[in-house]
């Protein structure tokens, strides 16, 4: 019990960051108009900071396996995550329409990859571990713009391609490039101090951003049913994929760092993105919306009891510490 305790004050903070920006925007301090200036600081300059303070000199690039391995676990995993959810795709009912049940098979399928599981990897685990879950995170951007755009909008998968060129991805295969190469004490000090500082203002502001867009979001629940959406989302993120990428996890010879970040892709709730992408790309707002805030209020349960699971199952050790 105390453990779990523990676990549940490292997951809380994280959440409670997404509802100081729900709050802000309420309170009318972060105007919509900041949002997407904000969004383009953090990724164009705060995430490729962040990304560089990570991959740059981490130990854990010295095993190939590390580098090859960890995008293909991306891609696999989040593209199976939409296809089971597509397939439980009829228990959101008759009445859902084509794009509704699309938009759930995306939303429920691609965890959240990077405002949550980065804070609690840097809290539970090494910068080695931080490193890889920017690797394992490209390939997850691949699975989301071609397997959950084409998803989406019902549209060719190759449409999705030039999103992927995108600063993030473009950071993550430069430093690791850069990575074979240069090592960390070359570069000069002063530099890693600025993007290490830059760096970290990525997480806290992209939280703040991710929870004053669910409160411009939030009004597009009334008049609609949605409880069906929101079980049926909790089951696939929740339960289904967490269960399946365990086990992937546990059958797998990978190093400790990747069996690490599978563990935090499966305790993870939906992603936020997706709302994005249903507004923007003709799928259903309103879906996603339940099934990001379905998953995430019931991951403040279900995200600790996951993550003592997997660190039993994999032999990882004690989760819980300050």
């Amino acid at each position: 019990m105390t453990d779990l305790l523990a676990l549940l004050l490292s997951v809380v903070p994280v959440l409670g960051v997404i509802a100081t920006g729900f709050a802000i925007r309420r309170l009318e301090w972060l105007s919509d108009e900041a949002d997407a200036s904000l969004m383009r600081v953090v990724i164009n300059l705060l995430t490729p900071c962040l990304i560089a303070d990570s991959i740059l000199g981490n130990p854990a690039f010295a095993r190939a396996d590390n580098v090859f391995l960890p995008p293909l676990l991306g891609f696999v995993t989040t593209a199976g995550g939409i296809l089971v959810g597509w397939w439980l795709r009829r228990g959101l009912g008759r009445e859902a329409t084509t794009g509704s049940q699309r938009t759930f098979a995306t939303s429920a399928g691609i965890c959240n990859y990077g405002y949550i599981p980065l804070p609690l990897a840097q809290v539970f685990f090494t910068s080695a571990t931080v490193g890889v879950l920017f690797v394992l995170n490209i390939g997850v951007e691949l699975a989301m713009w071609l397997v959950g755009l084409a998803m989406i909008n019902g549209r060719p998968w190759r449409e999705g391609w030039r999103y992927l060129a995108n600063p993030p991805v473009f950071s993550i295969l430069g430093t690791l490039a850069l990575n074979a190469w240069v090592p960390r004490a070359s570069v000069p000090a002063p530099l890693m101090q600025w993007a290490h500082l830059l760096g970290q203002c990525a997480i806290p502001l992209g939280l703040l951003v991710i929870g004053a867009t669910v409160a411009d979001l939030l009004p597009e629940l009334k008049d609609r049913t949605g409880w069906r959406v929101i079980g049926w989302a909790c089951v696939v993120r929740l339960a289904i994929l967490p269960a399946a990428i365990l086990a992937l996890a546990w059958a797998l010879p990978a190093s400790r760092e990747v069996r690490e970040v599978l563990l935090l892709h499966a305790a993870m709730p939906a992603a936020v993105f997706p709302i994005v992408m249903a507004r923007h790309f003709g799928g259903d707002a309103g879906t996603a919306l339940r099934v990001v805030l379905g998953t995430s209020i019931a991951s403040v349960v279900t995200m600790p009891l996951w993550l003592k699971f997997g660190m039993r199952l994999l032999n990882l050790g004690d989760l819980a510490h300050p």
